[in-house]
Formats: C-alpha cells, structure tokens, sequence
C-alpha cells in the first residue's frame, strides 16, 4: 500500500476542528475597588457535582483501598469454605450471614485503614518529632507509656480476644474463663501496659544505641521460667495458650505505626535516627513483655480466688443474665459498636491532650484529619460487627469441622470421614496451607521485605523473606494444631522452641536478629489473628480439649527460627561468593604465569 502525505498545517486544523478557543483573561474576573479604594475580593465559586460525578471521582479512590482488604480476606475465606465442602463434605451453615459479616469486615478494615493513615499517624509523627525538644526524658518516656496502653484497646484483634471467653468452659479451665470473663479488662490493661513498657524500652534502645540481643536474652530467660513455673500447676498450665497467644494479638495495624513513628521520631530528634536499625525492635519487645504481664496476672488471680469461688461466680452471673434483660449496649450488634467507639476516642483524646497541653502544637490539615478519625471509628465499629459475624463464625465451624476427618465427633454421623492417618494427615496439611496463604496476604510483611533488603544491601532479598516467614507460620500453625490434636503441653513446645531460637540468635548478625524477631510481630495481622484463634477455639470445643489457645504463639515462633536459619545460610553463601572473588582476584592470570615461567 502507498504511503499518503499530509501537511502539518492540515493535521492540526483537523485536530482543532469544533474546538472553541477561549482567552485567559475571559476567564479571569473584572478586578474591582470599593469607594475607599480598596481590592474586593472575588468570592469564591462553589462547585456544585452532580450524584454521577461524585461517584466517578470517588469510584478510583474507594475502589483501590477496597481491592486491598478483599485481596487479604476473600482468598483465606474462600479456602475455609471450599475445604470444608470438598474435603468435609459438609456445606457452611449460615453462609449468607457469613458472607455479609465478611464483606462488613471488608468495608471495616478498609475504613479502619484509611482512617488510621489520614487521622492517627499524623499525631503519631507530630509528637515524636515534637516531644524530645519540648519535654525533658522522663516525660517523653511517660507519654509513651501511656500511648502503648491507648493503641492496644484500639487494636482490632483485641475484641476476638474478649469474645473468646464465651467458648471457654468454667468447670475445665476456672482459671482461664474468669480472666477472659470476670478480668477482661484488667487483661487488656495489663496487655496494653506491657506494650508501652515495651514503647519505652524500645525508645530507650534508639536514643543509647543498644543491642536488641541482649533484650530479648533478659526477655527470654523470665518469659520461660514462668511458663515452667505454671506447667507444674494443672490449673495454671491452662492459661499458658492464652499468654503466649496474648503476644501475637498486640503487633497489629494500629500499635506498629503508631508506637513506631513515635520511637523513630523521638530518636530522629535525638540524632539518633539515621541508623539502618531504627525502627527494629519494639515489635519484638511489644510481643515478649504481654505474655510476661498476663502471666503475672494469672499468678495473681490464682491466689485472689479460688476454682471453687469462680464456678459460684459464674453460676451467679448466668442466672442474673437469664433472669434480666441485658441493654442494647452489652448483646452484639450495639455491644460491638460501643466497643469501637470505647477503643478509638479516649486514644484521640489523649493524642489531642499531649499535642495541645503538653506540646502547644496544632496540626494542620485539621478538616482531613478529622475525616480520618471519623473514618477510624466507623471502620472499627463494622468490623467488629463483622467479626463477629463473619471471620469468627467462619473459623469457629471450620475449626469444629476439622476433626470429623480423623476422629469420631458427636452430632456427626459420617465421622470420621478418612482413615485416621489420612485425616490426620490433612487435617495438619490444611493448616500449614492456612497459615502461608494467610502470611503472603498480609501488607505489613511486604514492607518489612523491602526494608531488609535494603537493610542487608540485596543480600537477603524481599522474596526469600516473604516464603521464609510464610514458611515458618505455616509450620507453626501446623504444630499448633498437633497440639490439640494430641493434647501436648504447650511449653513442651514452646521451651524447645525458643531455646532453638536463643541459639540461632548467638551465632546470627545484629540486622537479621532484628529481622527474624520482628517478622514474628508482623504475620499477626487482623485477618489472621481472629481466624486462626477462632479456628482454634472450635477445633478444641470439638476434640473436648479444656482450651483452643497455642496456635497464635506456635505462629510466631516459626518465622523467627526459618528467617535466622535463612539468614545463616544467605550470609554463609555471601561469604563463600566473597571468598571466591578475592581469591580470583589474587590469582596471576595465564599471561603472568607464563611471563614469569
């Protein structure tokens, strides 16, 4: 075919053709002067959108942010349910009230999230490049003190922790349902105190430069000799699960950047900041100092009351809640939407009170922060509504299913559905593909990727940090479900388990201690940490074990013991490329060799 010539002149009328040009200065209004000769200002047009506009601009926006949560939610839900009907053989009861407690749980994270990022972190990065220049040490460390304890009622994670107490049976674990039922408060204080305990000694390390080893060997050696202390006692060995898991349920979306921006501010301002290991190591103190403050505090109810007190207790609380109506505000839905608003408010209060008293500061954008807290609230109400209705139920009948493949259950007729090697088999299959499926969703251990690349120039790439993590969950989650299935005691598996990693810590470089320990921290997001502690619960409630607790601590000792390992095996193969190169270098080529023979 011939090629056709054009002029240029021609191509640029036609692409102008129906166009009307107008001036800039039509466009600008007249200026005009009031009688004392002063400018008067135009007044300012208001832009008036129609509904279909609106949506159009907002559609780009909303749709970005609720891709994100539906990606971390959908494929683990999917999986329950999908496992549970192919393999099972038994259909999801109520799955219609599932799927709208999982799309609420969407529409909460998403809210939730965008909220914490437009109304929470702002204050979060004021105060910590504020408050070291305007407050003296102990003021610093005290403000901080009381922020690990505000974030920690605000995280999400929390709430599946109180509903836990309802699946825990008085008369096999007194101990247990009165600190979940009669001392839930007292719980997440203690929880929330740790964490700040943990803010302040992580603040500590920025400003002096400390090695996070020898934190977590100080951490460590009281953390194991109270779990052996209470192993002894056939009461207290109940409550194990539940401290230990108590460390997953902290590092969650509101306390890491919160408490983070906060310690990186403050060494920041210090000038201390511009290490490559600011930021690493309050994860990992935020998830060792909850399980040594819950079990202080299950010492200290065991010699307040005794087994018998709590069952008189709880006979006593049942028949009051038969015998009166309980208000709007303490039965689910309205129960979960005081909760969100009890969990978000007095943390704004409190930001709002250090800013403007302590730090005579102001924050700008206020109408956009405002925005996002409002958001915050909104979100955390409707997912706690979806959790309620939908990750729990979810992971509680999936839980209760598992063991139809391997072992009899009462109420199931077809069980067990395999040969007992064979359900146990993939009974322990499924959950290692729940716990990597649920790691490689979570956004947070995209980021801490990133930065350990960085961190170790290449070296340890994103990718192997990912798998390895996901890896290790996967294996723990697994472990965590043998030891239900056989009735294991917890610190059976968590004393080897950590002395493993003890000695991995000794032999392994300052930057991939911090890693290993803070990817425990990061697995445990709020998708994870509901479902999995669900799952567990249903799966104990079937199999009659006294508690479902364990899984979430057999989680985040995995990750710790697959990174440093991997962290081992990267430096060595670094160090063997290092050596090889050196001795290339120094070797005479073929043309030396021969000059000097």
């Amino acid at each position: 075919m011939a090629a056709t010539y054009q002029r240029f002149g021609d191509y640029q009328r036609e692409l102008t053709a129906g166009r009307n040009e107008l001036s800039a200065n039509a466009l600008t209004p007249d200026i005009q002067w009031d009688e004392q000769g002063r400018l008067i200002p135009v007044p300012e047009l208001r832009v008036r959108l129609t509904a279909g506009e609106v949506v159009r601009l907002l559609e780009p926006y909303v749709t970005v942010r609720f891709m994100e949560q539906v990606r971390a939610v959908v494929p683990l839900a999917l999986y329950l349910a999908l496992f549970q009907i192919l393999f099972l053989q038994q259909m999801v009861e109520d799955s219609w009230l599932i799927t709208g407690g999982l799309l609420a749980v969407i529409v909460g994270l998403m809210f939730f999230m965008e909220g914490l990022k437009l109304g929470l972190m702002p204050f979060g990065t004021v105060i910590g490049s504020q408050l070291p220049r305007n407050s003296t040490l102990p003021l610093v460390l005290f403000i901080t003190l009381l922020l690990g304890i505000g974030v920690t009622f605000a995280e999400p994670a929390i709430g599946a922790l109180k509903a836990a107490g309802q699946n825990v049976s008085v008369e096999r674990a007194p101990y247990l349902y009165a600190i979940l039922n009669f001392w839930s408060e007292q719980l997440v204080l203690v929880v929330g105190a740790s964490v700040g305990l943990a803010a302040v000694t992580g603040t500590l390390r920025f400003l002096y430069g400390w090695s996070l080893k020898p934190l977590i060997y100080l951490s460590l050696l009281p953390l194991l000799a109270l779990s052996v202390f209470c192993s002894f006692d056939p009461e207290l060995t109940k409550i194990l699960g539940l401290a230990w898991d108590c460390g997953a349920v902290t590092t969650g979306p509101v306390t890491v950047p919160l408490v983070l921006s906060l310690g990186i501010g403050i060494a920041a301002a210090a000038g201390k900041g511009d290490s490559g290991l600011s930021g690493f190591g309050i994860v990992t103190l935020a998830s060792l100092f909850p399980i040594i403050g819950v079990l202080l505090l299950c010492l200290y109810v065991s010699h307040s009351v005794t087994p018998q007190e709590i069952m008189e207790l709880a006979a006593q609380a049942a028949a009051a809640a038969g015998a009166v109506k309980a208000p709007w505000y303490e039965t689910s839905p309205g129960a979960e939407i005081v909760l969100g608003v009890r969990a978000i408010l007095p943390l704004v209060l409190f930001l709002f009170i250090v800013l403007k008293l302590v730090l005579r500061e102001t924050l700008e954008n206020q109408g956009e922060i405002l925005y996002g807290i409002t958001l915050t609230i909104i979100g955390m109400c409707i997912f706690n509504v979806g959790l309620t209705y939908g990750l729990s139920k979810l992971g509680g009948s999936a839980g209760g299913l598992v063991p139809t493949a391997f072992m009899e259950i009462q109420g199931m007729p077809q069980s067990p559905i395999y040969v007992y090697a064979v359900g146990l088999v993939l009974s322990l299959v499924f959950a290692w593909v729940l716990g990597f499926g649920a790691t490689l969703a979570e956004p947070a251990l995209n980021a801490l990727g990133m930065t350990t690349e960085k961190l170790t120039n290449g070296v340890f790439r994103k990718k192997t940090l990912i798998n390895a993590v996901s890896l290790g969950v996967g294996f723990g989650i697994a472990i965590g479900l043998a030891k239900l299935i056989f009735d294991l005691p917890l610190v059976w598996l968590v004393l080897p388990g950590y002395l493993l990693a003890l000695l991995l810590t000794v032999f392994s470089s300052e930057a991939f201690v911090n890693v290993a320990w803070d990817s425990a921290g990061v697995t445990t997001g709020p998708i994870t940490v509901p479902l999995v502690l669900a799952m567990g619960l249903g799966f104990g409630n079937a199999t009659h074990a006294v508690e479902g607790f364990g899984i979430l601590s057999m989680a985040s000792i995995g990750p710790i013991i697959t990174v440093m390992i991997t962290g081992l095996w990267t430096q060595h193969k670094a160090n063997q490329q290092r050596k090889a190169a050196l001795a290339d270098r120094s070797a005479p080529s073929r043309a030396e060799a021969q000059a000097i023979l």
